[in-house]
């Protein structure tokens, strides 16, 4: 499947809040990590030191996927029903319909298996949003991973987050980023605003990111709400987006990387 983006970047209208929210599935919808725990119930031991290499930096996400995939089973019956037991954050449907009331784009970006993240914004009762991951699928016999929103040129990533954010910039909003780990280091380096819990919470202390904590999405529902009340008294409330520099990528790394390059 060819690397593309499947959802369009929308216009920003006039009148609208310019705003994009931009939200990880694993850990942040999902109030666990699920392709933690599938991993974890089909590979044990293997996922642990995999987890371990991606956590130091060492390995990049695609290359996991690419040899993790093997491993699980080939009926999905099984892996669907550990996905759909796992709890999640029964506050993202009211967020996410407060946010397309102002006319704000919601996505959901996530670097993981993706099959469970559709069906699971049904039950939740979200309205239709973009969710820009990889693809999953099974035959019977075997498991696969395609990844249709990686970057072009760089393979260190399963999905490429960055290019959503810059794509939102690109179209004149700024980018708010909600996540929880290390898998959204390259969406929240060129955030504008970024939530954060757990370990991405680290991560922007270590970098010196600056970001707000949160708890649950009834929280930014206040601050959303707040926030464009203040941007309809004075446009400025809503700061304008300032580039970043690269800290990933074909302009950094060069092209055809697969594993990122040792961190300074």
């Amino acid at each position: 499947m060819p690397d593309s983006d499947p959802a369009p970047i929308p216009a920003l209208e006039p009148g609208q809040p310019p705003l994009a929210i931009l939200v990880d599935y694993d850990g942040t919808i999902s109030q666990v990590d699920v392709g933690e725990r599938i991993l974890y119930h089909f590979i044990g031991d293997r996922y642990a030191a995999d987890e371990a290499a991606y956590g130091a930096g060492t390995v990049g996400s695609r290359t996991l996927f690419e040899s993790q995939i093997k491993l699980l089973p080939g009926a999905p019956d099984e892996v669907v029903a550990l996905a759909e037991a796992q709890p999640h954050d029964p506050t993202f449907a009211s967020f996410v319909r407060t946010a397309l009331a102002f006319g704000i784009p919601v996505e959901v970006v996530s670097d993981g298996f993706g099959f469970y993240i559709e069906p699971a914004l049904a039950r939740m009762g979200v309205p239709p949003i973009p969710v820009i991951g990889a693809s999953t699928t099974f035959d019977g016999e075997h498991a696969a991973m395609a990844f249709p929103n990686g970057h072009p040129d760089c393979f260190v990533c399963g999905t490429c987050k960055r290019r959503r954010v810059l794509g939102h910039q690109a179209a004149g909003r700024t980018v708010v980023f909600i996540g929880d780990g290390e898998s959204d280091r390259y969406a929240a380096a060129y955030s504008d605003v970024i939530f954060a819990k757990r370990a991405l919470i680290e991560l922007c202390e270590r970098e010196g990111w600056p970001f707000l904590p949160w708890q649950d999405f009834a929280g930014i529902e206040t601050w959303l709400t707040w926030t464009v009340a203040a941007w309809r008294a004075d446009s400025a409330a809503i700061p304008a987006h300032r580039p970043k520099p690269f800290i990933c990528g074909p302009e950094l790394w060069g092209p055809g990387l697969k594993d990122p390059p040792p961190r300074r």
